[in-house]
């Protein structure tokens, strides 16, 4: 718009100067030539084209816009008033046959041009709405697959807490009647074991369930205790052949009970893999401390003997990712894939996760 009423009032005051005072701007030498050239008829296009192509958001109207456009049109299609007759007709013989000719050309241009601007302007905002459109159905596809989740997710919690959660807690309790009433003491000490091993399931099974509900009330934040002991998983992998390297840098921050014990399943699993799939390699555990998490690393380096086809083959195929989607349900990121000759797995965790009432 700037541009558009500049060049429309130079324009008129080139015509309102020649008409008061002929030959001030436009003069004419000897041999009838005109000096300077009709200057505003090449500028004045392109100032009607960017009037109509460019509106500003909340767009002026399309006549507010044109008010410049109009306004230039009245100078340009009055060249005859003050161009020289001497001048235009040697001007004019090379082009065209009159100056009426020359007119006609000039708002025939800037007409077309800010007619151009026009449909411009509109193929944008159409070009616009189409990808508001596109876009606006993508989140109402994602929102509807978040909530097709939650309810899946909803339903396997409720599924887990009423059949799972009762069937383990009525293990853990015949667990502890067995240990009290067992005859002889490595009885006990099995149904002890069993009895731990049950509750610490219960443990489990309730975080599982709390991320599982999210989407509802959470429930208080529970006490936050220390990250685990990795070098008991360490000294396991050690037992069996396996060099680990463990290196740990920062200092651990209180976590969750859920973190912590995927943290643990990440690195458990990690091993896992390396003796599996690359037996005799070294491995390397890298734990990295931060104020708001951790983030672990666990890498091997290429195997140093074919593995074993049968242990290689053992197990579901789904360790890395179910791996994945226990990171990701706690709000953590996790990849793992080929790194140099070997195998990386890297994980990071948040500290405090939010859970609901299980």
């Amino acid at each position: 718009m700037t541009v558009a009423w500049i060049t429309a009032a130079l324009a008129a005051l080139v015509w309102a100067v020649e008409q008061a005072a002929p030959g001030t701007l436009l003069q004419v030498n000897a041999d009838h030539t005109l000096r300077p050239p009709v200057w505003w008829t090449p500028t004045a296009p392109l100032a009607a084209y960017a009037a109509m192509a460019f509106p500003r958001d909340g767009a002026r109207p399309v006549w507010i816009r044109a008010l410049p456009v109009a306004a230039l049109l009245v100078p340009v299609g009055a060249l005859g008033d003050v161009l020289p007759g001497s001048a235009m007709r040697q001007f004019s013989a090379q082009e065209t046959d009159s100056i009426a000719a020359l007119e006609f050309r000039s708002v025939f241009a800037v007409a077309v041009a800010a007619l151009i601007g026009m449909y411009a302007a509109a193929r944008r905002r159409a070009v616009q709405a189409l990808t508001e459109r596109a876009e606006r159905a993508e989140r109402e596809r994602h929102l509807l697959a978040e909530r097709a989740r939650a309810e899946e997710r909803a339903r396997l919690a409720a599924e887990m807490h009423d059949v799972v959660a009762h069937r383990v807690t009525l293990m853990v309790l015949q667990a502890g009647a067995l240990r009290v009433r067992a005859p002889d003491e490595p009885t006990r000490e099995a149904a002890e074991e069993l009895r731990g091993t049950g509750c610490l399931a219960l443990e489990e099974l309730r975080d599982v369930i709390g991320l599982l509900r999210r989407d509802q009330p959470a429930a208080p934040p529970a006490d936050s205790g220390p990250l685990p002991d990795l070098s008991v998983l360490v000294a396991e992998s050690a037992a069996v052949g396996v060099p680990v390297e463990l290196a740990e840098h920062g200092d651990p921050p209180p976590a969750s009970p859920a973190v912590g014990r995927t943290a643990y399943r990440v690195v458990q699993e990690a091993l896992t893999n390396a003796r599996k799939h690359a037996p005799g390699a070294a491995v390397h555990v890298d734990v990295r401390y931060r104020t708001d998490g951790v983030t672990l690393t666990v890498r091997n380096a290429a195997a140093s003997r074919e593995p074993d086809a049968d242990l290689a083959a053992s197990g579901s195929g789904m360790g890395l990712a179910g791996l994945r989607e226990r990171v990701e349900l706690i709000g953590g990121t996790f990849t793992a894939g080929p790194h140099l000759d070997g195998f990386s797995v890297e994980a990071s965790l948040p500290a405090y996760v939010p859970v609901a009432k299980p």
